[in-house]
């Protein structure tokens, strides 16, 4: 007999995401219960980019995406899977592993800190470049960060795609400014 293999593009409950993910919803319902899936012998998902079974029921599941999404996917093994099936039933799901086409990575840390993370590509060889998502931390108002980090990555193997202040940082920040009123702020 044949499998039944079933297929399905969506969020269900209890799946874990990461950052490049949006949600999406059939009718109102934001995650669908996977209990609820029709009976077949292996339900492949997709739109969840972490590999993972769902619902503790080994022919349910996502295989993630075959390459981070986000820079909350660096350093995860991406792989797709190998389902094998005897006299129409699941028998085995074998990880084969997707290899690394672009290297990607987070510096986080204040500019002294960041200036000693990016010193790891002085002198090496890198192609393709790797793809960088700078996080600061500091309080201070850096209005010429851009500007830094371009000079200090200039002739290294990077490619700079963000630089952010982390959102600890911005919360700080934010709720700072809240406190003052109009008659504590000056022009300067």
């Amino acid at each position: 007999p044949l499998p039944i293999i079933a297929t399905g593009h969506l969020t269900t409950v209890g799946a874990s995401k990461s950052d490049a993910v949006r949600d999406i919803y059939i009718g109102t319902l934001d995650a669908f219960p996977a209990q609820n899936f029709p009976p077949a012998d292996y339900t492949a998902l997709g739109h969840i980019h972490r590999a993972q079974i769902i619902g503790g029921m080994e022919h349910v599941r996502y295989c993630g995406s075959p390459i981070p999404l986000s820079f909350d996917e660096c350093g995860k093994s991406k792989y797709v899977h190998l389902v094998t099936f005897s006299n129409g039933k699941l028998e085995s799901v074998e990880n084969l592993n997707v290899p690394v086409t672009q290297p990607m990575a987070v510096l986080k840390g204040d500019l002294a800190s960041i200036t000693a993370q990016l010193e790891q590509w002085r002198d090496v060889s890198q192609e393709p470049p790797v793809w960088l998502d700078i996080e600061i931390t500091t309080d201070e108002y850096l209005h010429d960060i851009q500007r830094k980090i371009q000079a200090l990555t200039e002739s290294l193997p990077v490619e700079v795609l963000l630089v952010r202040r982390s959102r600890e940082q911005r919360e700080r920040v934010l709720a700072s400014q809240q406190r003052e009123t109009l008659s504590e702020l000056s022009v300067e």
